[in-house]
């Protein structure tokens, strides 16, 4: 697994079209050859690039589930609902297919975050107000997602 690092602030063109950051290009280097995938995320309206090997994973423990099943069934089809396989261009450029954009509402100044092994794509105005509306919450969030009393490990500080 690689962890990325970067929040980067971009330009979408009229077509869709995002210049990846120098900085983030570089990180993704040893994954350009695979490819990515693109989808929308399920908490928030953005969207999530995977490299190719972090969606096969994914999709590894997805595939474990029992299909037979409404409840996983639906789960499939909801998930990987307009799911595209993306590649960098020539130039560094990705293009994000205009359903995607849409669901992400994303305009012409768009925000790059790393979310660990994922790239989440948000509409710039939609990324300022998810952080803004998590703010004050966030303490909370950190002691009980990090906190030894969630989990009983001390090892991160």
């Amino acid at each position: 697994m690689r962890n990325l690092i970067g929040t980067y602030e971009c330009k979408a063109d009229a077509k869709g079209r995002v210049m990846l950051p120098s900085a983030l290009q570089k990180q993704l280097a040893p994954m350009l050859e695979k490819g990515f995938v693109l989808k929308r995320a399920v908490f928030q309206p953005c969207l999530e690039l995977y490299p190719m090997e972090e969606w096969e994973q994914l999709m590894l423990k997805i595939n474990k589930l029992n299909r037979f099943s409404r409840k996983n069934n639906d789960f499939v089809r909801r998930f990987t609902a307009g799911v595209k396989v993306i590649e960098l261009d020539t130039t560094g450029r990705l293009l994000i297919p205009k359903d995607l954009i849409s669901f992400a509402g994303i305009s012409k100044e768009i925000v790059l975050s790393s979310a660990i092994n994922i790239v989440e794509i948000w509409d710039k105005n939609n990324y300022e107000k998810a952080i803004d509306d998590a703010a004050n919450d966030f303490a909370d969030l950190a002691e009980e997602v990090m906190g030894d009393k969630n989990n009983g490990d001390d090892d991160v500080s």
